[in-house]
């Protein structure tokens, strides 16, 4: 109970207030700091729509501002308050430090993994986990807890480790992780999104740079551990074996991820069919792709089902799309009349291409009649097929019959014979 202690003999003290304005005063002196030098927070955002790390979205809520309040009451401390009866700075001082551990936290996975719900359930463990850290300090257990912690011996092999030992080592694993985190995130705002304009490319590369950068920092984070990092090979080998034996099926979709992106034979944005299920790519992942359809279903289909099976591409070299409507009409009809009024009513709507222009065939010899096939191009399949097919359908129907065209429909004529 040291520190609480300490804190309420500081303040009994009569000058506290001189204390307590200067820490108001450094806190006051970060927030103008920071706001001169980004008067428009959502404009100092790094990550392009995303939220700042050193900013944040409201300024109080980055980096920069607790880590930045922390250097001025340390200075503080130092150069007036060095007296260790002095107990607010030195009370505010690791509350602030804790604070930019959680926001540094919090601004790297938002940033990272702006839609992730376990990215939020990471954030709220680890900031619990800061805040009990400080808690414990201030009641004055964490040292004695700390020397139990490094009393405790565990064998791994001929060597021995502390608990206390592991704990530092998961400490600095996370700080190592995060801070690839926030490197691969810079790097993909700073330099991919203006060097790659693909984005197919832009995110390969975003996915590489990331899955590099943490198994760096994961082997710094191990070896800051004290793990002998010769003995991943034999981990290694063991996962090649595993990988070829029972996770073949997944490795083939991972690998197939890769090479959708790299060959860009599908692209995000693209209309595609698969089997019989058609839409837009939305998003291309690691190990499947997921293709949204006109009605707002999704398809996840496994990345190995694109390389290996057939897929039609509707827009792969050419966005324009080509849509067909069949209709049926009297054998009594002109055919050239009918041709004409056809082309008419699909050049009435604003979104069919006048290049390639609509076109118009008598396809078939029915039974109950002759069959024109009307075909009209669209540039933005985006936008949906079907409303634009009942667009022109619904002119064509309104140009037939304002000609007195005869729409055919099945019909049967019965001959009666009788005997002379």
């Amino acid at each position: 109970m040291s520190q609480i202690t300490a804190l309420l003999n500081d303040l009994a003290r009569p000058d506290v207030w001189v204390e307590v304005v200067t820490l108001l005063g450094c806190i006051a002196l970060a927030y103008g700091l920071i706001r001169w030098q980004r008067p428009v927070p959502a404009a100092s955002s790094a990550f392009s729509g995303k939220e700042s790390v050193w900013f944040g979205r409201r300024i109080v809520d980055g980096v920069l501002f607790p880590l930045l309040a922390l250097v001025l009451v340390y200075c503080a401390k130092l150069l007036w308050f060095a007296d260790p009866s002095y107990a607010i700075l030195r009370f505010a001082a690791p509350l602030l430090l804790a604070l930019c551990a959680i926001r540094l936290i919090a601004r790297v996975l938002t940033a990272a993994y702006p839609n992730s719900s376990m990215a939020k359930l990471l954030e709220r463990f680890f900031s619990w986990l800061v805040w009990l850290g400080v808690v414990l300090w201030l009641l004055g257990v964490l040292p004695s807890m700390m020397a139990e912690m490094d009393a405790m011996k565990f064998s791994f092999g001929k060597s021995k480790v502390s608990l206390m030992t592991i704990l530092e080592g998961l400490v600095s694993a996370m700080l190592v992780l995060v801070i690839s985190l926030w490197v691969s995130a810079t790097i993909e705002a700073k330099v991919l999104r203006e060097a790659v304009t693909d984005l197919s490319l832009r995110k390969i590369a975003a996915n590489a740079i990331r899955a590099l950068l943490l198994v760096v920092g994961l082997l710094f984070a191990l070896s800051a551990l004290g793990v002998d990092l010769t003995a991943l090979s034999v981990l290694g080998g063991a996962f090649g074996v595993g990988l070829g034996l029972g996770l073949q099926k997944l490795a083939a979709n991972y690998v197939s991820g890769f090479v959708i992106l790299l060959e860009r034979s599908l692209r995000i944005g693209d209309n595609v069919k698969v089997d019989t299920f058609e839409g837009k790519i939305s998003d291309i992942k690691t190990r499947y792709t997921v293709i949204r359809s006109v009605s707002g279903r999704e398809a996840i289909v496994p990345n190995d089902k694109l390389i290996t099976e057939r897929v039609e591409n509707l827009t792969y070299a050419d966005p324009k799309l080509q849509l067909i409507s069949n209709i049926t009409v009297g054998y009594d009809s002109d055919v050239a009349q009918v041709i004409t009024l056809l082309c008419d009513a699909a050049k009435k709507s604003p979104r069919v291409l006048s290049d390639p222009a609509p076109s118009a065939h008598l396809a078939n010899f029915l039974p109950d009649g002759l069959e024109f096939s009307l075909c009209y191009w669209l540039g933005d399949p985006d936008n949906g097929q079907l409303n634009l097919r009942g667009d022109v359908n619904a002119a064509v129907l309104e140009a037939l019959r304002a000609a007195k065209v005869h729409i055919a429909y099945p019909q049967r004529v019965v001959h009666t014979k009788t005997d002379a």
